[in-house]
């Protein structure tokens, strides 16, 4: 049987169902309005604890300086909250692309938060713990949290919501997108009116950096271009991955299977409780 000491965290993936930028603020960051729902789709992390003092990452992500690394992050602001030598080894199976507008990196990051808060029984409130996740991303409290969410302001202000659960089809264009990049882009459209979740909820859904992004990454355009004549799709995040919504998984694994060999994709159902909280759940029942 499986022990939260040698079990397996989901880090699951994330899809923005629309992502609306309402202005630029004076430090530079953006008023947004964003629908955060999971995927049963996941990068796995098993956490082997010791008392080295020592956070240690395998395998090294190619690129990415382990001081970089969200894991390793994660777990350094973690081990201010003791006064042990807290140290562990993180087995990393790495299944979400980077730079793809799913939340690879900041799931990740979230993750190692809410394990380590357990394994190292440091038992900080989940109030903390976004709040210390938040250092890390604007995505990262979310998924501590673990729940689907509307989000405003730089995406601090989180209001758990319930959303119909359906099928998703996701393309990952080969193509790495810069977050930073993008809310720099002088062509980026900041004037999308805010309203409320009420109106909200009818569904006229957008994001707003899905032109810019067609404009930039001729991969990103060209996978919608393929996947819009099969059902209205749209693109997550700041992207790379463009998305579908199917109402049964049939419907998108047909889909699926008629993708170009250009093209990367998965189906996943959508969540409203994230999967690392299910697991939590389980572990502190």
């Amino acid at each position: 049987m499986s022990t939260p000491e040698n079990m397996a965290w989901p880090a699951p993936a994330k899809l923005n169902l629309f992502l609306h930028v309402n202005g630029r603020r004076s430090d530079g960051y953006h008023e947004l309005q964003t629908l955060f729902i999971f995927l049963d789709h996941c990068d796995w992390l098993r956490f082997h604890i010791n008392n080295s003092d020592l956070v240690d990452i395998k395998p090294a992500l190619a690129d990415v300086p382990p001081e970089q690394n969200l894991i390793y992050r994660a777990a350094m602001l973690l081990k201010q909250y003791s006064t042990q030598p807290l140290g562990v080894i993180v087995e990393l199976d790495k299944r979400l692309p980077m730079g793809g507008g799913i939340g690879g990196g900041s799931s990740d990051a979230a993750t190692t938060l809410v394990a380590l808060n357990y394994l190292w029984k440091i038992n900080l409130p989940v109030d903390e713990l976004a709040e210390l996740g938040r250092q890390l991303g604007a995505d990262v409290p979310v998924f501590v949290r673990g729940h689907a969410a509307f989000a405003e302001g730089v995406g601090e202000k989180l209001l758990p919501v319930e959303v119909t659960q359906k099928w998703y089809l996701v393309l990952v264009p080969e193509c790495h997108v810069s977050t930073a990049e993008i809310f720099r882009h002088k062509d980026l459209k900041r004037d999308t009116p805010k309203q409320n979740w009420r109106e909200l909820q009818q569904g006229n859904w957008h994001n707003d950096c899905e032109p810019l992004v067609k404009k930039n990454y001729p991969e990103v355009e060209k996978a919608l271009r393929w996947l819009i004549e099969y059902a209205p799709s749209r693109m997550t995040g700041t992207g790379a991955c463009v998305f579908a919504e199917f109402k049964h998984e049939h419907e998108a694994r047909e889909v699926l299977a008629l993708m170009p060999t250009w093209l990367r994709g998965f189906v996943a159902r959508g969540e409203n409780l994230s999967p690392l909280h299910v697991v939590l759940q389980q572990v502190y029942a």
